[in-house]
């Protein structure tokens, strides 16, 4: 039997990823359901590819023309669109639910599709920051496994498997250190914001790049290791 999986954000990093392993392993995988943002021509592709029976556009304004083009190809498949639509697709019984979406967006369907008692892989942090106490006593409550898959908690994750966690007196989560590393610390009140989204190692968006530089998004990472 193959694993069903739906994908709140399979234009993203971590969705994109996602669907390289389904094509990897095609007998082992069904994708059911797929959401993006706005990037209308790469879920276009992966429908194509992956034939899923769900999708959720969350800027309605593309929902005509995704209407349009699914009719012209001849695919039977439920357009969803907004926040709503989401909820929506959490709420479709599958295997596992990989929630990769921006920001708060995620923290909504990822307690509905609990609520459901589906499995949860989480490459969202704001899930656990703004709702870590709720979303994790519901997870408990309805026996549902939520796993970090984004960078450094699914790697912790992995170190703690086999361990007795009475054995671990402290986890250490690593930093970058951005572009600012080796700034010295004189300089730092001449730091502009064009500075602060130079990343040395990685292209991101402009509040995760300044959430970067700053060290905030580490701090938010503590929070989500806390709750995890």
């Amino acid at each position: 039997m193959k694993k069903t999986l739906t994908l709140l954000g399979s234009t993203g990093s971590i969705g994109t990823q996602s669907l390289d392993i389904v094509r990897q392993f095609p007998n082992d995988f069904e994708i059911i359901a797929l959401s993006a943002h706005s990037n209308l021509e790469l879920l276009k592709t992966q429908i194509n590819e992956f034939k899923p029976k769900y999708i959720c556009i969350s800027n309605e304004d593309y929902r005509k023309d995704l209407q349009e083009w699914t009719q012209s190809k001849n695919l039977k498949l439920t357009i969803l669109t907004g926040p709503n639509g989401l909820i929506e697709l959490a709420k479709i019984p599958v295997d596992l639910l990989v929630v990769s979406l921006v920001g708060t967006s995620g923290i909504l369907p990822t307690y509905h599709a609990i609520q459901c008692g589906t499995s949860i892989a989480l490459a969202c942090k704001e899930v656990l920051v703004s709702a870590g106490s709720l979303i994790m006593s519901e997870a408990k409550k309805h026996k549902v496994s939520l796993v970090p898959i984004d960078s450094e908690h699914a790697a912790i994750k992995q170190c703690l498997q086999g361990i007795e966690l009475n054995h671990i007196e402290h986890i250490t989560l690593t930093a970058s250190g951005g572009p600012f590393r080796d700034l010295p610390l004189e300089k730092f009140k001449d730091i502009t914001l064009e500075q602060a989204l130079k990343h040395p190692n990685w292209s991101m968006g402009q509040k995760i790049s300044v959430d970067s530089a700053t060290m905030v998004n580490k701090g938010l990472e503590i929070i989500e290791a806390h709750h995890l």
